[in-house]
């Protein structure tokens, strides 16, 4: 306000109070008004923010940001509001999910294989269990069997499972989808008919069933087992006998250069294969499958091998290293 535009004084004879300044109604006008002011714009906000959130079609006008978490009127350590203080919902962005870890990519992806970990270390207290008689294709025989066992009690199962395990971990690093037909997560078993559908129904690529021997010490070395071309009942093999035998002849040679053991001494011509009629696993597939026995413990030499974590994961990467060539890797 400029100078020359201000009020002249009260004139003499006035009903003002001599002990009150003259500006004291113009004052008083002033901060009532200055008080006033913030009231108003508080109550046009709220109006806003409420007409917006009500009006259908609209969506709700943002809040101004000295309305936001933290400022007067909101506790700025929880982030609530006084009761009875109309406030705007707050809204939490829901968590973004966390993606599945991708599988590993490599020669085998899209390629699923079915590893048979032989025997169970429950059998052993099953026996009524796995002596039931169950149908092979060419005829009858036990639902599964106990294994055998080293010298100083180490059992196949135990064998045959830590193999496995360690098969699939190589196998998982080419990008194959890898299924057990057991994690020792069961009593006893699977039957041999069972093991043979696990693979069956996985529609696997290929199918490797791990066992080691119990023959007479003196005789050494591995082999691979083929199925035989038979037919009857629920078998039928002559669909996979020829990808079978690729498959058992892959193993084999890489089994031998990776672990350093000789194909077998006591059967198999020392080719390391043998073909048998008499195994419900292989005559109930549908599938490429192959047994490898890896080793014989029952001699202290071969037995020494298959105790070792080192030689077990060699004969693990031999296994894996022969899939990988028979699917094209």
């Amino acid at each position: 306000m400029r100078k020359d535009d201000s009020a002249p004084p009260p004139e003499s004879g006035s009903s003002v109070s001599p002990d009150r300044p003259w500006f004291s109604r113009r004052s008083t006008l002033v901060v009532g008004v200055a008080a006033l002011a913030p009231a108003a714009l508080a109550g046009w906000v709220l109006t806003q923010v409420l007409a917006g959130s009500g009006s259908e079609g609209q969506q709700p006008r943002p809040l101004p940001a000295s309305h936001a978490a933290g400022s007067p009127g909101r506790d700025a350590k929880s982030g609530s509001t006084p009761s009875g203080s109309p406030t705007a919902a707050a809204s939490t962005p829901a968590a973004a999910p966390v993606p599945a870890p991708a599988p590993a990519q490599g020669p085998l992806s899209g390629k699923t294989v079915v590893v048979d970990p032989g025997h169970n270390t429950g059998n052993f207290k099953h026996t009524d269990e796995i002596d039931q008689q169950v149908d092979i294709g060419t005829g009858r025989k036990e639902c599964d069997t106990t294994g055998t066992t080293t010298n100083s009690g180490y059992m196949e199962a135990e064998f045959t499972y830590d193999v496995s395990l360690r098969l699939r971990a190589a196998l998982e690093a080419q990008g194959a989808k890898v299924v057990l037909t057991h994690q020792q997560d069961r009593a006893w078993g699977p039957c041999i008919t069972e093991r043979a559908r696990i693979g069956n129904e996985a529609n696997a690529d290929a199918v490797v069933s791990v066992h080691a021997d119990g023959v007479s010490a003196g005789s050494r070395g591995f082999h691979v087992i083929l199925p035989a071309k038979v037919k009857g009942g629920a078998a039928d093999t002559s669909k996979i006998v020829e990808p079978s035998r690729e498959l058992g002849e892959r193993i084999a040679g890489n089994f031998a250069r990776t672990t350093g053991s000789a194909p077998a001494n006591y059967l198999g011509s020392g080719t390391g294969l043998v073909v048998r009629d008499d195994l419900g696993g292989l005559n109930l597939s549908t599938r490429p499958k192959v047994f490898i026995e890896c080793g014989n413990m029952r001699d202290a030499k071969d037995a020494a091998q298959l105790t070792s974590p080192e030689w077990r994961q060699k004969a693990a990467q031999g296994i894996a290293d022969g899939i990988v060539g028979f699917l094209g890797g």
